[in-house]
Order: structure tokens, then sequence, then C-alpha cells
């Protein structure tokens, strides 16, 4: 009972990665559609970093799925909502920011996937525990990208509504401090998995103190 138990753990953790690369594909498909759609070159580059973190991150995400060893199909209802996604990401009923506004969606999807994995990997076993710990660079780098994110989506909505640029000084610094700050961690924690919780905690609450620091004050103030 306990071994069908395990294995049907171990077959829905297999999907949730195989719905992480439908989406991670998307994302990727998503970006390059952006460069060649936004003219600003400070967003262009922007996301042309984000390709090559997220080029990186597949194939990180297809190690751990040959790690992992019970490749599987994304459910029929994520691969729906792939297929829908682009298609609205290339036609014209969406502006831009809608699409990027949608494309930072799909980064939180992302991120919570890889963090519920994570999770659950630790429930299944230690052999699953290990094969799984490498996605938390991933995590790390899309929770990064959601703050540069935010950022571009300010930039964009602010044209979009007035036809002017957005005073992006203070995001600016915002973005790359927490993004730095992720990226560091994200590192530390690869090469710590034992202590990956306690450190996935501390830096998702560093990064949100972080904003308030360079919003409110100094760190000593803080």
């Amino acid at each position: 009972m306990v071994t069908t138990l395990d294995d049907t753990k171990r077959m829905a953790i297999g999907m949730k990665l195989a719905d992480m690369k439908a989406i991670q594909e998307l994302i990727i498909s998503n970006e390059q559609k952006f460069i060649s759609a936004i003219g600003d070159s400070d967003i262009q580059k922007r996301f042309q970093d984000m390709i090559k973190d997220d080029q990186k991150n597949m194939g990180i995400l297809e190690t751990v799925i040959v790690q992992y060893g019970n490749p599987s199909q994304p459910k029929d209802e994520i691969s729906e909502m792939v297929q829908k996604i682009g298609e609205l990401m290339s036609g014209t009923k969406l502006t831009i920011f809608e699409k990027v506004f949608q494309h930072e969606l799909l980064k939180h999807q992302q991120f919570m996937n890889g963090i519920i994995v994570h999770k659950a990997a630790q429930k299944v076993g230690a052999d699953v525990e290990a094969a799984i710990t490498p996605l938390n660079t991933i995590n790390f780098e899309n929770r990064a990208h959601q703050e540069q994110l935010k950022g571009v989506l300010e930039m964009l909505g602010v044209y979009e509504l007035t036809g002017q640029q957005a005073d992006q000084g203070l995001w600016a610094r915002v973005q790359d401090a927490v993004a730095a700050l992720s990226g560091v961690a994200g590192s530390v924690v690869t090469q710590t998995s034992d202590k990956s919780d306690m450190n996935l905690q501390d830096v998702i609450r560093m990064d949100h103190q972080k904003v308030n620091v360079f919003v409110y004050g100094t760190v000593a103030e803080r």
C-alpha cells in the first residue's frame, strides 16, 4: 500500500516537472517576442538578460527531469493553457502591457510550481529530494525576474496611458538590488541543500526588506 502511494506521489511530481518544462518553453518564446515588439532599449536589455537566464534554467530543468527518472507529459489543461497564451502573445488582442502582465503571472506560477515540487520531494524520499535540488536556482531567478517585471510593467503602463516615460530611477535601483540578492542567495542554496528551506524563506523576507531599505531608509534604520 505504501509503495503504491509513493509511486503515485512520484508520478505526480513527474507530471508537475513536465508542466514546468511546457511553461518554461512559453516563457522563453514570450521574451523573444517582447524584444521584437518593444522599442525601449533598456527594456530590451532586461528581456535579453532574462532569456539568457531562462535558457540556462531550461537546461537545468531538463537535467532535473532526467535525474528524477520519471518522465511524463504535462497535464492536458497546462498544454491547453500554454497554447492559448501563446496565441494571445502572437496576436493583437492584447496590448504589450497586457502581454507582459500575463508573462509576470507565468513567472509567478513557475516560481510557485518550483517551490511546491521542492517541498513535495521532501515528503517522498531523499533520492527524489537530491534530484530536485537544482530547481532552487530556477526558483530564485524567477523570483528576481518578477521584481524586474514589476518595473517593466510600470514603464509600459505609464507610457500606454500617457504617452510619456515613467521616472524609473527608484525602481531600477530596487530591481537590481533584489535581483542581485536573490541571485547570490540562490547559488548559496544550491550548494547547501540541507539548509535550503531556511534560506529560501530568509531570502524572500530579505528581498522585501531590501526594497524597504531602498525606499524608506538605511539598513541601520531598519
